[in-house]
């Protein structure tokens, strides 16, 4: 089968949100497997991510974190709630103890992932491949000072299945986003920073 690759690289939807995997490849033996959700609308500027945070060093720290951030691009702001997972020993076995953390607030000049990312980083096609057992066209990119990035799309679409964050020849970062949907976002998903 003879693959035309796409004349332009896709922008990804209005709005959408997923559920996701977020795992290392090759996988070593301190790394974590977490997940998490996460909505993106850009004709509000806005995201939120929920979910354990990765990479984190559980045995360095005494905890797992789970985050919730909301970054608002048109404010320019970001509010991160977080609980702290820690494990205790008990006479009957292992508990697991949540600790809420402080709040914290702070700056945030663009969207994690903007939708033009490919555009903007003059992506290049690198050709067909099988994605959560489907096929995908995926693009490669390259940001200043940062390893290069692979976004896969399901094929000849703009919705995303996978994204890789470095070389996963070597140790590269890995998010799956099996169910991703394009349905209206509730506006009061982004209530925790939104204005």
């Amino acid at each position: 089968m003879t693959q035309i690759p796409p004349s332009a690289p896709p922008l990804l939807p209005q709005q959408w949100s997923s559920a996701y995997v977020s795992y290392w490849s090759p996988m070593q033996p301190e790394d974590q497997l977490s997940s998490g959700y996460c909505w993106f609308d850009y004709r509000r500027n806005i995201c939120r991510i929920d979910g354990l945070f990765n990479p984190w060093s559980e045995e360095g720290t005494g905890y797992r974190l789970w985050m919730s951030e909301t970054g608002n691009a048109v404010s320019s702001r970001t509010r991160k709630q977080k609980v702290a997972y820690g494990r205790e020993a008990m006479a009957f076995g292992t508990v697991l103890c949540d600790i809420p953390l402080d709040d914290e607030a702070g700056p945030f000049p663009q969207l994690f992932l903007p939708r033009d990312v490919l555009l903007t980083h003059d992506a290049q096609y690198v050709g067909r491949h099988m994605v959560l057992g489907q096929e995908a066209d995926a693009w490669t990119y390259q940001r200043p000072d940062k390893g290069p990035s692979t976004l896969y799309f399901q094929a000849g679409t703009g919705l995303l299945l996978r994204m890789v964050t470095g070389d996963d020849r070597q140790h590269a970062s890995v998010r799956d986003f099996p169910n991703l949907s394009t349905a209206e976002i509730p506006a009061g998903i982004f209530a925790a920073n939104d204005g």
